[in-house]
């Protein structure tokens, strides 16, 4: 039996390195229900709730460019602070499920990403971790001396 339809998959086997947001939450056009003067938004065939697109960047070395992940929400998702020093916001994405598709303009398959919800990711910055180790290590050599 072939799949149809999403399947639902880990963040950290999506983004192993984490997900960054460039931009803003933004609402999906529906364009079957939409014209050039009446915006409407899409929903979500299965649960009817507003759906909304960010602009994810992948923090994998290897990644080239900039891809949306959909989220489904009654409301706009609230978009989470980025840290101080950070040029973007990291996000990890809960209840995250992709949808493979033929790209009918290069005949290539292609996937899309739909989240339930994001949150802030657990970053902790490095030169802190490294900051703790090193104090660690001094008080010892200090002890020993």
């Amino acid at each position: 039996m072939a799949m149809q339809g999403p399947f639902k998959v880990a963040f950290g086997d999506v983004f192993p390195f984490g997900a960054f947001i460039k931009g803003g939450v933004e609402p999906v056009r529906d364009f079957d229900r939409s014209t050039r003067e009446n915006f409407v938004q899409a929903r979500d065939k299965e649960s009817g709730e507003l759906v909304w697109a960010v602009e994810v960047l992948d923090a994998d070395p290897e990644s080239k460019g900039t891809f949306k992940v959909k989220l489904t929400a009654p409301v706009q998702p609230i978009m989470p602070e980025a840290p101080t020093g950070f040029p973007f916001v990291p996000v990890e994405f809960d209840g995250l499920s992709v949808t493979p598709y033929v790209n009918s303009q290069n005949n290539r398959l292609a996937y899309s990403l739909k989240a339930a919800a994001m949150r802030p990711a657990n970053i902790k910055p490095a030169g802190r971790a490294a900051g703790k180790d090193n104090t660690a290590k001094d008080n010892t050599a200090k002890d020993a001396a």
